[in-house]
């Protein structure tokens, strides 16, 4: 009989049976009535099968936990995504242990809490949105102390500081036992994985270590998934400079200007680029340009060599050693990565570079071109070398040229002039230039104002012309060599007297000042002042056969009296007075005024000694 209980006993030993089963042959034997001696050596084989059962037991779960950590470690190997591999550690925490949930919360540094992140098994959303304070709670208290911590009854647990909205979600949770295991990397805690049970349990030394190991393999997972972030943003950072440094190159190998740099700038760093010279004119712009940046900000840039950050702006020098050529300002992107910092400095000196060859190109222009204009007014050359030079240079002197003449107190007057010039396809030489244009008056006054709004003061201008060049031959106006050089001699005139009359920042011809221009003009035009001055009178006079021109005369010559003025016309006073008014209404009701007088005066004179 005890035979027979003792194979049953192997056999059910052999099929893994529960430790109860294996109780069953004893208690048969007992109820059979074995003897004594032989109820003893079934007991002790019972005995010895359960113990042989919990080593069983211990290594198929010893086995199963390190499969389960093989099976970790090949997911970290494939890592692709870290969210996936958090979550295959949870629910193995889950399954391994046996609870009824696991999840997993990170330490937010900036807030100065933990909040969490995944979960298996849970049912309350409110438990698993719920952020814990550091300290808080049991894993608030692990991610503090960075030591393990559990408990059979959290809710009535006094070790740890509990807190409403804790225990309310716990309570929604129904959670019970809870066990917690710091996530480690190096001497830092990122955050605490938990075990958790709806009912009462004591966790064991071993449990704790298994999801010890489970923690340190989530957070190799987590410092994975960082150090792989940081490679492919450093890569992609060097695949995007590499690109821009390419295309910047390939820019100025093509000979493109500061908007082709600022549509590449803002299309590899995604934002809008605002280019200005030193003076802060616009240069080159992407979208609406950005409000100037305080003087301050440039000159932080200009020290440090270095983009420096302006509210929600960038701001990059453009230097040349130490000269400021201009900035660029980035607008759109508040933040900036080291690269991309980076990339837009490369950005200011590829800026610098076609700006300095701009420079460099407008200054060997702007020489010939002046070289030219010397030699026009100096009538060094003949003329048809003069006009396939200016041909050359985009420059048509067989049409209608104004000769200016320009004067300010400010600097960069030269620099102004020719590129204002070159701009309207004309030529300067330092203060002179000569654009196209019939109306000497009105040029010279629209460069008074671009030139004063170049230098950022008042630039006065005389102007002379028009003037022209075909050839060996004039035009009809008597121009040619000697008519550009004597423009040159009147524009120069006219400003003289422009200065003198204290008209600084003004523009004007030698014709629009009057009987000055008539004192000062090469080319005096006494029949243009007379009809300028009195043609409404003259004409008058001859539609109507009267007398307004002696009557003016001998009005001026007898001291303004109209009493006079009949005694000497033999006419009535009141025929004197009706004249007068007369001339008011064809030269205006300002003739008497002084000026005006004494133009009308010197326009009579002239009128007399012509015949």
């Amino acid at each position: 009989m005890s035979g027979s209980a003792l194979a049953r006993l192997l056999g059910l030993l052999a099929s893994h049976a529960e430790a109860g089963q294996l109780a069953e042959p004893l208690a048969l034997a007992r109820e059979a009535g074995l003897p004594a001696a032989e109820l003893r050596v079934l007991a002790e084989a019972t005995e010895h099968a359960l113990r042989i059962h919990r080593t069983l037991g211990q290594h198929r779960r010893r086995e199963a936990e390190l499969a389960a950590l093989f099976d970790t470690a090949g997911d970290l190997a494939a890592l692709r995504d870290v969210d996936a591999v958090l979550r295959s550690i949870v629910r193995r925490a889950r399954l391994l242990l046996g609870t009824d949930l696991a999840y997993l919360s990170l330490n937010d540094e900036t807030v100065g809490d933990t909040y969490m992140r995944v979960t298996d098994g849970s049912i309350s959303r409110a438990f698993q949105r719920v952020r814990l304070g550091m300290g808080e709670g049991l894993g608030g208290r692990v991610a503090h102390t960075a030591e393990p911590a559990a408990t059979s009854g959290y809710l009535g647990d006094t070790q740890f500081a509990h807190t409403a909205a804790i225990d309310a979600a716990v309570a929604d949770e129904g959670l019970v036992s809870i066990l917690g295991v710091p996530l480690r990397l190096a001497d830092t805690v990122i955050g605490v994985l938990y075990a958790g049970e709806r009912d009462t349990r004591s966790f064991t030394p071993e449990e704790i270590a298994l999801l010890a190991s489970l923690a340190d393999h989530a957070a190799i997972a987590l410092d994975n998934a960082r150090l792989l972030e940081e490679t492919r943003a450093h890569h992609e950072s060097l695949r995007r400079a590499e690109a821009a440094h390419d295309r910047l190159t390939d820019l100025v190998l093509r000979g493109g200007d500061v908007h082709d740099v600022a549509i590449a700038v803002a299309e590899v760093l995604g934002g809008g680029i605002a280019v200005r010279d030193a003076e802060g004119a616009v240069l080159a712009r992407t979208g609406t340009a950005p409000p100037r940046v305080p003087a301050q900000a440039v000159a932080q840039a200009r020290s440090s060599g270095r983009a420096v950050r302006c509210g929600r702006r960038w701001v990059c020098a453009v230097l040349a050693g130490s000269e400021l050529l201009g900035t660029v300002v980035l607008t759109g992107r508040p933040e900036l990565s080291e690269a991309d910092q980076r990339l837009f400095e490369r950005a200011g000196v590829v800026t610098a570079l076609v700006l300095l060859l701009r420079r460099s190109v407008a200054e060997a222009e702007n020489r010939v071109r002046g070289e030219l204009l010397t030699d026009l007014l100096t009538a060094t050359t003949d003329p048809d070398a003069l006009l396939a030079r200016a041909a050359r240079l985009g420059v048509d002197l067989g049409r209608g040229h104004v000769l200016l003449v320009a004067e300010s107190a400010r600097g960069r007057l030269g620099v102004a002039a020719a590129r204002v010039a070159r701009a309207a396809q004309g030529l300067a030489a330092g203060a002179v230039l000569l654009v196209p244009g019939a109306d000497p008056g009105a040029v010279a006054r629209a460069m008074a104002a671009e030139l004063g709004t170049a230098v950022g003061g008042p630039v006065t201008v005389g102007g002379a012309g028009p003037v022209a060049l075909e050839g060996s031959r004039a035009q009809a106006n008597g121009d040619g060599l000697a008519g550009i050089a004597a423009a040159h001699r009147e524009a120069g005139r006219c400003l003289t007297a422009l200065t003198a009359l204290g008209r600084r920042g003004e523009g004007a011809a030698i014709g629009e000042l009057g009987f000055v221009g008539v004192l000062l003009g090469d080319r005096a035009d006494v029949a243009g002042f007379v009809r300028d001055t009195l043609g409404a009178v003259l004409d008058y006079d001859a539609r109507r056969g009267t007398e307004l021109v002696r009557t003016l005369t001998e009005y001026f010559a007898h001291g303004c009296s109209p009493a006079r003025t009949r005694e000497a016309l033999h006419v009535h006073v009141n025929t004197v007075t009706q004249r007068l008014e007369r001339v008011a209404d064809l030269l205006g009701a300002d003739w008497p005024e002084p000026a005006r007088a004494l133009e009308i005066q010197l326009a009579l004179r002239l009128h007399r000694l012509s015949g």
